[in-house]
């Protein structure tokens, strides 16, 4: 296996099921950005996701949007 740190890009990006704390509530910043989302895609904005719920959704709304991840 690679050192994680001779290759930081190998390690980037996760599947969100495979985050340790992606259980957790999610972050005031990504209730913030998928509000904002919501209002510009027209999307009911849900409150009381969990980290990974929420950046699922953004990444979504954020295709929908014709927006870059």
């Amino acid at each position: 296996m690679d050192n994680p740190k001779e290759t930081p890009e190998g390690n980037a990006i996760k599947d969100t099921d495979d985050w340790v704390t992606g259980d957790e509530p999610m972050t005031g910043a990504q209730a913030s950005y998928l509000k904002t989302l919501c209002e510009k895609t027209g999307a009911d904005y849900v409150d009381g996701l969990t980290k990974a719920e929420a950046s699922d959704k953004i990444e979504a709304l954020q295709e929908q949007a014709g927006l870059e991840n």
